[in-house]
């Protein structure tokens, strides 16, 4: 069984709730990724930021990304996988919430991520292009 730990990119980085949203920015430029899970005081995933959040939220809005806090971007329920849960189910979970990025975690520990690249890096093309397919049929929520 291929497991989410197995395929996932590991080292996730949090922004945290009180960054600002400009910190999220640099953080995702300087590690060249779309997407920061947000982690409170306690290191417990609170929520996903997203560059499509800031643009079309806060940018697009003229809100003053100094100034904006990423906890506004902390949702009720953060769609997540465990880390020995089988791929199949993040593919399952990835397709039905559609989202391109879900957060690893173990116990409430953030451990990863998995992208629709770790996807399609690690599994026959077939499974990569179902995901593929029903995210691009969903709306869009990263």
């Amino acid at each position: 069984m291929t497991t989410a730990r197995d395929i996932m990119t590991g080292g996730a980085e949090c922004a945290s709730v009180g960054d600002t949203v400009q910190d999220a920015a640099r953080k995702m430029r300087d590690l060249d990724v779309g997407a920061l899970p947000i982690c409170g005081d306690d290191n417990r995933l609170k929520g996903m930021i997203t560059d499509r959040d800031i643009v079309l939220n806060c940018v697009a809005e003229g809100m003053d990304t100094s100034q904006v806090r990423v906890e506004e971007y902390a949702g009720d329920e953060v769609v997540t996988i465990g880390a020995d849960d089988d791929i199949e189910e993040a593919l399952s979970t990835m397709a039905k919430h559609g989202v391109r990025r879900l957060p690893v975690i173990d116990g409430h520990d953030l451990v990863g991520m998995i992208s629709q690249a770790d996807i399609a890096k690690h599994l026959p093309e077939e499974m990569a292009g179902r995901l593929v397919e029903a995210i691009s049929e969903a709306p869009s929520t990263d």
